[in-house]
């Protein structure tokens, strides 16, 4: 299973990845994990791949190879998703976020990202975990909506993510965010539903 994870920097992309390494390994998986987080503390792109199986020799996940992207932002979302396999699953955050300009010249966010996702062949899943948060009374509760929402798609029984959430997190934030985790399943419960139907 090879799980690509993007975003900016403070949007806590390296817990969800930390989360799910840790849950894999729990589970028994062989496990390997990188990120990337250069101008992470300035808002920067930031993202961190990874793989679990019986035996993981790589912790990069090669290009048209990943099973999931979780986006904690669009833009970011598009910028990776040549990272997914055909068919594969892109959980995008609704949120956008505009990049600060390099230059004077104004930066323009692209329109129907989900769309143009969409007809390229990946199944995408969009999720406004910033508002979903925010009504759970703390946004940055946000990067755990979405893995609840991207969760069921791994394989690892969801015991094996709140114990593992239970251990890996303080105490002060743990029933926030295990309520956060449950709602991004029921999400992705929903959207299930209504391929379905």
């Amino acid at each position: 299973m090879n799980i690509l994870f993007s975003g900016v920097g403070g949007q806590g992309v390296l817990l969800i990845s930390e989360l799910v390494a840790r849950t894999a390994m729990h589970a028994g998986f062989d496990v390997k994990k990188t990120e990337v987080h250069g101008a992470a503390q300035r808002g920067g792109s930031v993202v961190s791949h990874v793989r679990f199986g019986p035996r993981i020799y790589s912790p990069l996940i090669p290009a048209g190879e990943a099973d999931i992207l979780v986006a904690l932002e669009k833009l970011e979302g598009l910028r990776w998703a040549h990272y997914v396999r055909p068919g594969g699953l892109i959980v995008l955050n609704t949120e956008e976020r505009i990049p600060a300009a390099i230059d004077a010249n104004p930066v323009v966010y692209p329109k129907d990202i989900e769309s143009f996702l969409s007809k390229k062949g990946f199944v995408v899943r969009s999720v406004d975990a910033h508002a979903v948060a925010l009504g759970l009374g703390n946004h940055r509760a946000a990067n755990t909506v979405l893995l609840g929402a991207m969760m069921d798609d791994t394989g690892i029984p969801a015991e094996q993510w709140t114990r593992v959430m239970t251990a890996s997190l303080p105490a002060k934030f743990l029933d926030l965010n295990l309520t956060a985790l449950r709602r991004g399943m029921e999400i992705a419960g929903s959207a299930a539903q209504s391929v379905v139907s």
